[in-house]
C-alpha cells in the first residue's frame, strides 16, 4: 500500500501541508491572542533599544518633514510648485505615509527575518505579515495624535469631520497589510527583492503628493492622465487626511469608495496569494 495513503486512512496529515482555505482563516483566528502578544512584543523590544524608547516614533516622521520640507519649501521653492499652507501639506503627507513605509518595508521582512520561527514551531506563516502591521498600526495611533498637534499651529481646529479618521485609518491598515502579505512572499522566492523594496517605497513615497498636489500636477503634464490621480491609493488616503485635517480643507468624499475598492481588493489578493505558498515558506529558508 502506498504510504501516503496508509497515513491518510489513520488521520496522519503531512507536516507542514497548506490547509484549505477556511480551516486556514480558522487557524488564523484562534491566533489572534498570539498575533497581538507578538505585534506588541516587538513593540516593547523595539523601544527598549533605544534611550528615547517610543519618543523616536514621533521624533522620525518629524525630522523628516522637516528635513522634506526645508529642502522643497525652501531651498527648491522656485523649482517646485507649493501648494498653499505647505507646512502642514508636507506634515500630513510625511506622517501618513511612514504607516505605509514601515508596513511594506516591514511585511518584506516578516517571513525572512523570522527562518528559527517558520521552521520550528507549527503555525499559519500568515501571522508574522499581520503582527508587522499590527504593530505598525499601533505605532501610528500615537503619531497621528502627535500629526493633528502638529497641524493645529497652522490654524487647524478639531471638528466632527475628524471623525472621519476611523474609518479612513481602518481602510488604511486594511491596504497596507494586503501590501505587507504579497511582499512577504515575494522576498521568500526572490529573497534579493528585500534589498530592492525600500527603494520600492522611496519611489512610492515621491510620486504619491506627499510634497505635490498630484491632480494639479497630473492636470499640467497631461489631462488625460487625471483618473490616475483619482485612483491612486496612497493619493486617496493623504488626499482625504487634509480635507480633514487642514484649515479651509475640502474632503474628497468620493475618495473613500475608491480607497475602499483598492483596500480590500488588495487585501484578498495578496492574503490568498499567501496562503498558496503556505507550505513552502519553511522549505525555502
Amino acid at each position: 500500500m502506498d504510504m501516503a495513503k496508509l497515513a491518510e486512512e489513520h488521520g496522519l496529515e503531512r507536516v507542514g501541508g497548506r490547509p484549505s482555505l477556511p480551516e486556514y482563516i480558522k487557524q488564523l483566528i484562534t491566533r489572534s491572542d498570539f498575533t497581538y502578544t507578538l505585534a506588541k512584543y516587538r513593540m516593547q523590544s523595539e523601544n527598549e533599544r533605544n534611550r528615547l524608547g517610543m519618543l523616536w516614533v514621533l521624533l522620525r516622521p518629524a525630522f523628516s518633514a522637516l528635513i522634506y520640507g526645508t529642502v522643497f519649501g525652501y531651498i527648491m521653492k522656485g523649482a517646485t510648485a507649493r501648494p498653499d499652507d505647505f507646512a502642514p501639506f508636507v506634515i500630513i503627507g510625511v506622517f501618513v505615509l511612514e504607516f505605509f513605509n514601515t508596513s511594506m518595508n516591514g511585511g518584506a521582512k516578516s517571513i525572512i527575518s523570522n527562518a528559527s520561527l517558520v521552521q520550528s514551531l507549527p503555525f499559519p506563516r500568515i501571522v508574522l505579515p499581520i503582527a508587522t502591521v499590527f504593530q505598525n498600526l499601533l505605532n501610528f495611533i500615537p503619531t497621528f495624535i502627535f500629526m493633528a498637534l502638529l497641524v493645529m499651529l497652522w490654524g487647524a481646529r478639531p471638528s466632527w469631520d475628524w471623525f472621519l479618521f476611523i474609518p479612513l485609518v481602518i481602510l488604511f491598515w486594511i491596504f497596507n497589510q494586503g501590501v505587507a502579505f504579497i511582499f512577504a512572499r515575494a522576498t521568500v522566492h526572490f529573497r534579493d527583492l528585500s534589498q530592492v523594496t525600500p527603494f520600492i517605497s522611496r519611489m512610492i513615497f515621491y510620486t504619491s503628493g506627499v510634497f505635490f498636489d498630484l491632480k494639479v500636477m497630473v492636470e499640467k503634464i497631461n489631462p488625460a492622465l487625471q483618473p490616475f490621480a483619482d485612483w491612486q491609493p496612497l493619493n486617496n488616503v493623504l488626499s482625504i487626511a487634509r480635507g480633514i485635517l487642514m484649515k479651509d480643507g475640502v474632503i474628497p468624499y468620493d475618495y473613500f469608495w475608491h480607497l475602499a475598492i483598492w483596500a480590500f481588493g488588495i487585501f484578498i489578493i495578496g492574503f490568498v496569494f499567501f496562503w498558496q505558498a503556505e507550505e513552502r515558506f519553511g522549505r525555502d529558508e
